[in-house]
């Protein structure tokens, strides 16, 4: 279990760092567009490398919502789902703390403010349609992972390129209206540093994005449950 816990840790890590960093880099200009494409193929190639590395030892969640979808699909129990949820958010904090270290130690401006951390100005700051943004999506992004690692779909050794492509999808239409959460463990360790550096409205509407996926996640598991019981 520490093995799996700690492969947790080093896969969320990992997303922070190069999804996140990337934000951080080249901004999320709407106007360019070249902002959300680099960082939607940021998160979503970094959630295939990983898959294809630590997939075999913890499953490659990193991310509480994934978690979350698995318990209630009968993947693993609450003390497991608590383990992995505590070990993605510990590799969250490292992951934004190294980049609290490149950014600062090379003098590289954050191009979005807060650690790539999200928030609700791409919805007029309507909490409402942010938890929408982030259910929908979320339930997007679980659903297809429950189904394309269901012994039933057959898809081999093509799960984690299917996974990451739509972890970009997700995030092609979510960074302009939230960010793109869906995955509470990587807004807290961007939030977080954000709060340490000054600014603090990521931390103020965390919440959405830690009740707005693991709903999503909820719902997901429900109706893929539903819809594969015969």
């Amino acid at each position: 279990m520490s093995k799996k816990l700690i492969a947790e840790a080093i896969g969320t890590a990992t997303l922070v760092i190069l999804g996140c960093g990337t934000a951080m880099l080249v901004g999320c200009d709407a106007a360019a567009g070249g902002g959300y494409i680099l960082t939607a193929l940021a998160f979503g190639l970094t959630i295939v490398a990983m898959a294809y590395s630590i997939g075999n030892i913890s499953g490659c969640h990193i991310n509480p919502a994934v978690s979350l979808g698995v318990m209630l699909s009968g993947g693993m129990d609450v003390g497991e789902f608590i383990g992995y949820v505590i070990a993605q958010c510990v590799g969250a904090i490292c992951g934004s703390a190294v980049l609290a270290a490149i950014f600062g130690l090379g003098h590289v401006t954050d191009m979005t403010g807060g650690f790539g951390a999200n928030g609700l100005a791409g919805v007029g700051g309507n909490v409402l349609a942010g938890l929408l943004v982030e259910i929908v999506l979320t339930f997007i992004f679980v659903i297809a992972i429950l189904g394309v690692t269901s012994k039933r779909a057959g898809h081999g050794s093509f799960g984690g390129l299917v996974i990451g492509l739509t972890l970009v999808v997700v995030h092609i239409l979510g960074i302009g209206l939230t960010g793109t959460s869906v995955n509470p463990a990587r807004s807290f360790g961007p939030a977080l540093f954000a709060a340490f550096s000054g600014n603090l409205a990521p931390l103020g509407c965390l919440w959405v994005f830690i009740v707005g996926p693991m709903i999503g996640a909820a719902l997901a598991a429900v109706t893929y449950n539903f819809l594969q019981n015969r």
